[in-house]
């Protein structure tokens, strides 16, 4: 299998080396970028990236307006890095559909292992490609989503979030296994984490949106006969 490619984007030269190194040693093709103009232009100019590790504070172009861009275009799963640990940032993140979020410092083994759970669903998706429920589609070879015979745009996370209640349909879901079983790794945030993407995703799949029923004091639970 080839390497997946990932393009490390941050202005501190030391903090990309530091992330470089701990992915290269795991096997990773990286790229880099030192300002969010810069990782425009290489994302768009290869067709390859497979993930990118962006910091928010950057100069000529900051991590946001750089994951707008890509957004527009591309549901590749993104990581952010930042300084400031403050809610709101990590809030705007999701909603912007960041994949990650993570405020430094970090631990470098903590973000390889968030890297490898990203790809890890990117790339290993089960022989069952394809599920249909009440109208809905999701064929996870072709990483697309049918709404009624019409194309939906998600985020990775929003994507896997869908799928994941489309797996367990009819199954009452606690917002703990949620984040264990679609973020795939101890979350240390709170709930509202999940909440922001179902909101996201129900918006986007207009009233099918209605299949996602929340479970009160729980979670969530995906039902079209419930609707």
């Amino acid at each position: 299998m080839d390497k997946a490619r990932i393009l490390v984007v941050d202005d501190e030269s030391r903090m990309r080396k530091l992330v470089k190194d701990f992915l290269v040693r795991n096997d990773y093709t990286v790229l880099e970028a030192e300002d969010g103009a810069a990782a425009l232009d290489i994302f768009f100019s290869d067709n390859n990236i497979d993930l990118l590790i962006l910091d928010v504070m950057m100069p000529k172009m900051d991590g946001w307006e750089v994951c707008k861009e890509i957004r527009k275009t591309s549901a590749v799963p993104i990581i952010m890095l930042t300084a400031r640990s403050e809610e709101r940032d990590e809030l705007l993140g999701f909603q912007l559909g960041v994949d990650e979020y993570m405020s430094k410092p970090f631990s470098p083994k903590i973000l390889v292992a968030r890297v490898e759970a990203v790809l890890r669903r990117t790339t290993g998706m089960s022989d069952d490609a394809r599920i249909e429920a009440g109208g809905v589609v999701i064929d996870k070879v072709a990483h697309t989503v049918f709404v009624d015979g019409q194309s939906i745009d998600l985020s990775f996370k929003e994507f896997e979030l869908l799928n994941f209640f489309m797996e367990n349909q009819g199954i009452a879901l606690s917002r703990e296994k949620i984040l264990n079983s679609v973020w795939n790794y101890d979350y240390f945030g709170d709930a509202r984490t999940i909440d922001t993407h179902v909101k996201k995703l129900r918006s986007k799949m207009g009233p099918k949106g209605d299949f996602i029923h929340t479970i009160w004091g729980l979670g969530y639970k995906f039902d079209t006969k419930e609707s």
